[in-house]
């Protein structure tokens, strides 16, 4: 008989986060770009997936139950974790029990990608956080941000059902926000471009990123950039940003 976690209360409000990230990359040759997406599936592998995760849960006051992750071939990977609001306890009998327990969960996948006709090379992460209960995953953007090489940046986050005070009253939010970028520290934020479309009514908040200042050198794979003529490294920044703002718009520059 399958052993179920005692319930200690429970807080019907849902928290989704849904933070997306490109990493872009100018890789000319063939060569450079398979080096390349080699370099970044081995740097963003299931392994480092997890330890990421793992310090997000930490940082939200949670606890891991389960953790499932898979690198594929050729490349990317995926790693889920079911998680709990509170530290795991025992009871005198023995017992695992949760002092809350939340149908929680993160997610993330990555998606590295190249075309052998373009010299832009391009790595997409998603990572998905739900959780139930009083802990929220936007404490953790500046730590998201700062794991991955954030080009653009583009975060959701939904307050879902709701909870009810001592006197029966329902709560559909049970913390203040008017813009997701008010959990991100303003030195993070000086680094980018940011825009709102927000719909308070129905409590979704969507920001979009875009960092602001390029130093080629950090976009070139195995390439000094003063082995390039300043014409060609005029060329390459104009790709990159063309690039990075069909990204962040959403649509081709034509």
């Amino acid at each position: 008989m399958e052993n179920k976690l005692k319930l200690y209360g429970f807080d019907n409000i849902t928290k989704s986060l849904s933070f997306n990230i490109y990493d872009i990359c100018y890789a000319k040759t063939a060569r450079e770009q398979k080096d390349y997406i080699a370099y970044i599936d081995e740097q963003y592998n299931s392994e480092r997936l997890t330890k990421i995760l793992f310090h997000m849960t930490a940082m939200i006051g949670a606890t891991v139950l389960n953790v499932s992750k898979q690198d594929y071939d050729p490349l990317g990977a995926s790693v889920t974790f079911l998680i709990a609001e509170g530290p795991m306890v025992l009871e005198k009998n023995g017992e695992t029990v949760l002092a809350h327990l939340d149908k929680s969960h993160i997610t993330v996948h990555t998606y590295p990608e190249y075309h052998p006709d373009n010299a832009i090379s391009t790595f997409r992460v998603d990572i998905d956080v739900s959780t139930c209960g009083e802990i929220t995953p936007l404490s953790t953007l500046d730590y998201l941000i700062g794991s991955f090489d954030s080009d653009i940046i583009t975060m959701d986050y939904r307050v879902r059902g709701f909870t009810r005070d001592v006197n029966g009253k329902k709560l559909f939010m049970d913390h203040n926000i008017t813009s997701i970028q008010e959990y991100i520290a303003e030195e993070t934020l000086k680094k980018y471009d940011a825009i709102d479309i927000n719909v308070y009514q129905s409590n979704i908040f969507h920001t979009k990123m875009l960092i602001k200042n390029i130093d080629l050198q950090n976009y070139l794979f195995n390439t000094d950039v003063y082995e390039i003529p300043p014409k060609t490294r005029l060329q390459i920044s104009n790709s990159l940003q063309r690039e990075m703002i069909e990204i962040f718009s959403g649509s081709n520059i034509f």
